[in-house]
């Protein structure tokens, strides 16, 4: 067995942790935290909010760089060379990812909430909306798929190579496709500032924590493994604090529109389904085994939600709509990724008989 398949076995091979489990759970707690905190004590948020620099809140960034440095640390860029093992699989996974996500997403966008929903809907909001679904939509998974490959038996190596891959692709192509949807969609494209988002929370944390990972990996596997196991949870620690923050900013409207999550989370639901669906069946046509379809799948399906809230605040702001609308995407992403986890195991059999016999 390589090295890259030993590591791969590690990394997507262990189990959810606790706080992975239960957080939607967490992150409905910190909705009411958050707006509780907006209703009666908005001068606390505002204060955080004000400490800026460069477009950059200071005390977010802090906390979403220490979010997204431990997942970063799982991506080993030594499995590209792996990419023409599983090229039927892998390129299902660019394809969808690149292809087509982002402009279902802004598509579903465009229909639910300029024409379906708009009448319920705050006008002077919906252009921001429309955006946090742009951003979640070309933001593909990074580290929870190496959860949802576990689940559903995927093939550990090739998890390492589509998430490296992914993130290689997500450097050049992230602001651009942003910026073609956003101009597509009549929302101004402010270049500087999304460049700079893309460095601040792609780039940077990237090159980061793929130094943190040299140097660990110097010392030992074990060594490494040990340290990220005891990192992992301040990740999501991170994660529960910035959406507090972005919950005592909405605490107003939330309160006085409470419909408004519920509409935004439809076109998410639908992207969610139809692209977890469209990566599975083209994989079956293409006859891929059913341990890289899965994966193969998931990693569309799914989003880089930490890069999506990051990006929306800097944009737009803490208290814009576009904001909240990637924090809904945190909040159906788990509980919507375990069933499609489900249903890819429970149609295993059904999966399987498109194949060649072995």
């Amino acid at each position: 067995m390589s090295q890259c398949e030993t590591l791969g076995k590690k990394v997507a091979g262990a189990p959810i942790g606790f706080f992975e489990r239960y957080l939607t759970l967490w992150v409905f707690l910190c909705i009411i935290a958050g707006t509780l905190i907006g209703l009666f004590a908005p001068q606390a948020a505002q204060a955080v909010g004000a400490m800026e620099l460069a477009k950059v809140n200071i005390p977010v960034g802090l906390l979403i760089w220490v979010m997204i440095i431990p997942m970063l640390m799982k991506i080993d860029f030594g499995a590209l060379h792996e990419v023409f093992a599983h090229r039927a699989g892998m390129g299902v996974t660019l394809i969808v990812n690149w292809a087509i996500k982002p402009f279902t997403m802004a598509f579903l966008a465009w229909l639910f909430l300029r024409h379906v929903f708009a009448g319920w809907l705050p006008a002077d909001q919906i252009d921001s909306y429309v955006a946090g679904l742009i951003l979640l939509g070309a933001a593909p998974c990074t580290a929870m798929v190496f959860v949802w490959s576990n689940l559903c038996n995927g093939n550990a190596n090739f998890t390492l190579t589509q998430v490296a891959v992914n993130d290689v692709v997500m450097v050049f192509a992230f602001a651009p496709i942003v910026a073609l949807l956003l101009g597509v969609s009549s929302i101004p494209v402010p270049w500087d500032t999304l460049i700079l988002s893309v460095v601040m929370y792609i780039v940077i944390p990237l090159t980061i924590a793929q130094f943190i990972r040299h140097r660990l990996r110097m010392v030992g596997e074990d060594h490494f493994q040990a340290v990220l196991a005891r990192i992992q949870p301040f990740s999501i620690i991170a994660l529960l604090a910035t959406l507090v923050l972005l919950f005592s900013f909405q605490g107003e409207a939330i309160v006085e529109q409470p419909l408004v999550i519920a509409m935004l989370a439809v076109p998410i639901l639908l992207q969610t389904l139809l692209i977890a669906a469209l990566g599975y069946w083209l994989n079956r046509q293409l006859k891929v085994r059913h341990d890289i379809a899965g994966p193969s799948a998931m990693i569309g399906a799914s989003n880089f939600f930490e890069l999506a809230v990051a990006v929306a605040i800097v944009l737009y702001g803490f208290n814009s709509g576009a904001a909240l609308a990637t924090v809904v995407g945190v909040l159906i992403e788990v509980p919507v990724m375990l069933w499609l986890v489900r249903t890819v195991n429970k149609s295993r059999v059904w999966y399987e008989r498109a194949l060649p016999s072995q």
